[in-house]
C-alpha cells in the first residue's frame, strides 16, 4: 500500500512538470527579439473586438452574432431633395374651439358635473352655467328699472282696458297701440328681471375632446376668460418654419417623433414672415390608431420636393460619430473586420437619412451595431 502511494506521487509531479512546459511562454533570444510568427495585434484572440494598428476594428464571428451586427450593400440612386423643418402640433382650427365667458359671473356645474380631461363631447352639449354677477350698485339700478316698469306696466294696463271699454267710440287702431304698448312693457320687464338670476349656457362649439379646463364649481370668471378649450385628435395639423426658400412645391412629407413616424399633407405657406421665418402649414393624415400627438408637441418635419438628387438611402442607426466629431458609417470590409468611413449626410424621410458623399457603390455598411463599434477603443 506505501508503495503503491510512492508511485502515484511520482507520476503526479511528472505530469505537473510536462503542464509546467506545455503552457510556459515562447522563448526569447538576443535580448528582446521575439521569434514568434508576428505582431500579437496582427492575430487577436477571440473575444472582444480589439482595433488594429491600421485603424481597422477586429470582431470576431461569433461576437458579431451575439451584438446583432447588420449590414446593406450601399446602391446609388436618384432621390428627390428632401428638406426637414422644426414644428409644432396644432389644432386644426376647422375641428377646433374654445369657450369663454362673454361677461363676469360664476362657474356652476350642470347635472352630470363639469367635464374632465379628455371627455368626448359633442357641438352644442352644455359644459357648466355662468351666472352673472353685478355690484351692489348695478342690482340697486336694476331693481330700479323694475319698479319703474311695474308702474308703466301698471297704467297701460288701465288705458288698454279703458280704451276697449270705449270700443267704438273711438278709433280701433288706438285700442291696438294701446295693447302693442303694454305687452312691450312686459317683455322687456321679463327680460331684465331674467338677467338678475338667470344662468348663461356654456355650450361646445364642436364635438371633441376636452383639451384643457380652468374652471372648477364656484369659481368668479372674467368676460373673454377662456374657460375650456375641445380639439378633435383625429384632425391635427403642425406648423413648421423654414429659414431658407423652399425650392418649388412640396410633394410628400412626414413627421418624426419618439413614437414613430406620421404620414402629412401640404396645406401652404404663410406669406408674411414670422421670427424671419416662413410658416408652413401640414395637416396629419388620420391612421388606423391614435397618432400619440398633443397640442404644442415639438417634431421634425420631412418634406420632399420636385427636385432630384443622387444619393444612398441609409437608416439613421447607420450614423455614429467620430472622435473628431465628424459623421462615420461602419464599412464591413472583410469577415471580421471593419473601417470607419466619413461621410456627408442630408435628410431623408423619417427615420432615414441620405449619403450624398464619402460612400461608393458596393460598399456594405453597417446599419445596425455602428454605435457599439464607435465605442471600442
Amino acid at each position: 500500500m506505501t508503495r503503491t502511494i510512492g508511485r502515484t506521487g511520482n507520476f503526479t509531479q511528472t505530469l505537473a512538470l510536462i503542464l509546467a512546459l506545455t503552457a510556459a511562454p515562447p522563448a526569447w533570444s538576443h535580448g528582446d527579439e521575439d521569434h514568434s510568427h508576428g505582431p500579437a495585434q496582427e492575430h487577436p484572440q477571440p473575444g472582444a473586438g480589439k482595433r488594429l494598428a491600421d485603424g481597422t476594428l477586429f470582431i470576431p464571428k461569433t461576437t458579431q452574432r451575439q451584438l446583432g451586427f447588420q449590414t446593406r450593400i450601399a446602391m446609388p440612386e436618384a432621390l428627390a431633395v428632401t428638406l426637414a423643418f422644426n414644428g409644432k402640433v396644432i389644432a386644426d382650427p376647422n375641428a377646433s374651439g374654445r369657450v369663454q365667458a362673454i361677461q363676469s359671473g360664476r362657474i356652476e356645474a350642470g347635472r352630470k358635473g363639469l367635464p374632465n380631461l379628455g371627455q368626448r363631447v359633442r357641438k352644442g352639449e352644455i359644459l357648466a352655467w355662468l351666472k352673472p354677477t353685478a355690484s351692489s350698485l348695478e342690482r340697486g339700478n336694476q331693481q330700479a328699472l323694475l319698479a319703474e316698469l311695474d308702474a308703466q306696466i301698471a297704467i297701460a294696463e288701465r288705458r288698454a282696458t279703458r280704451f276697449e271699454q270705449l270700443e267704438g267710440a273711438i278709433a280701433h287702431k288706438e285700442i291696438e297701440a294701446a295693447r302693442f304698448e303694454l305687452a312691450a312693457l312686459k317683455q322687456r320687464r321679463a327680460a331684465i328681471g331674467a338677467s338678475l338670476a338667470t344662468p348663461e349656457a356654456l355650450r361646445a362649439p364642436v364635438s371633441g375632446d376636452i383639451s384643457a379646463a380652468h374652471v372648477v364649481a364656484g369659481q368668479v370668471v372674467e368676460a373673454r376668460e377662456v374657460l375650456f378649450e375641445i380639439i378633435d385628435p383625429a384632425r391635427l395639423a403642425v406648423e413648421a418654419l423654414a429659414y431658407e426658400a423652399v425650392p418649388g412645391p412640396l410633394t410628400q412629407a412626414s413627421l418624426q417623433t419618439a413614437s414613430g413616424s406620421h404620414d402629412l399633407q401640404f396645406i401652404g405657406a404663410g406669406r408674411q414672415l414670422r421670427a424671419q421665418a416662413m410658416p408652413l402649414l401640414f395637416r396629419v393624415m388620420p391612421g388606423k390608431t391614435d397618432s400619440g400627438l398633443a397640442v404644442g408637441q415639438m417634431v421634425k418635419v420631412f418634406a420632399q420636393t420636385r427636385q432630384k438628387a443622387t444619393g444612398i438611402v441609409l437608416p439613421q442607426s447607420a450614423l455614429s460619430r467620430n472622435a473628431a466629431g465628424n459623421t462615420v458609417v461602419w464599412l464591413h470590409i472583410e469577415a471580421d473586420r471593419f473601417i470607419p468611413r466619413v461621410v456627408k449626410t442630408a435628410p431623408y424621410a423619417a427615420g432615414g437619412v441620405v449619403i450624398s458623399a464619402g460612400l461608393r457603390a458596393g460598399d456594405n455598411v453597417v446599419i445596425a451595431g455602428a454605435g457599439v463599434l464607435a465605442k471600442m477603443p
